[in-house]
């Protein structure tokens, strides 16, 4: 099983989602999460898509979509660093891929398989991933970081947009 990073693994700044992890199996939290976002997106009508929890926030489209790219940006951060590759990684500007993706276009329905089948590429991943793998850090968004604690920021990401949505 693999364990959560020590706080001398990354940045400060990944608390925010690392802490959002309770103490089990990482794998088996992805898996309950996948269901837990399937289920609530997928139980919310095309209508509900185009609103906004709040003034100025994303809509729902939106939001789903973005943690399924931000877990796709995570994710190669993830594997690079796994497979020791020393390239500085990049960040990205998570407005902009907000505002030029054409979410409204897509049904909740293609948002919600689209998620799934990123997570499920993210799941297919893991088992490559060797021990020693795991801890090999390197550098994203100006931080040093390991490839675990990347695994568990995509959990922590996803559960930090679902707590805001579900706590409104």
């Amino acid at each position: 099983m693999l364990k959560p990073p020590d706080q001398d693994e990354y940045d400060p700044y990944f608390s925010i989602y690392i802490n959002l992890i309770p103490d089990r199996d990482i794998i088996q939290f992805l898996q309950a999460q996948r269901s837990r976002i399937h289920d609530y997106f997928g139980g919310l009508s095309e209508e509900h898509g185009e609103l906004r929890y709040a003034p100025g926030k994303w809509k729902m489209k939106e939001i789903l979509a973005h943690i399924s790219d931000s877990e796709r940006v995570m994710c190669y951060w993830m594997l690079s660093i796994a497979r020791g590759d020393s390239t500085k990684l990049a960040g990205y500007d998570q407005d902009v891929f907000v505002n030029r993706g054409s979410f409204s276009v897509c049904t909740f329905k293609e948002l919600v398989a689209d998620f799934q089948a990123v997570r499920q590429a993210t799941l297919s991943l893991l088992p490559t991933i060797s021990e020693k793998a795991w801890l090999r850090a390197g550098i994203a968004v100006n931080k040093e970081v390991t490839a675990r604690t990347l695994l568990y920021v995509i959990a922590g990401h996803a559960e930090h947009h679902l707590n805001a949505i579900l706590s409104r």
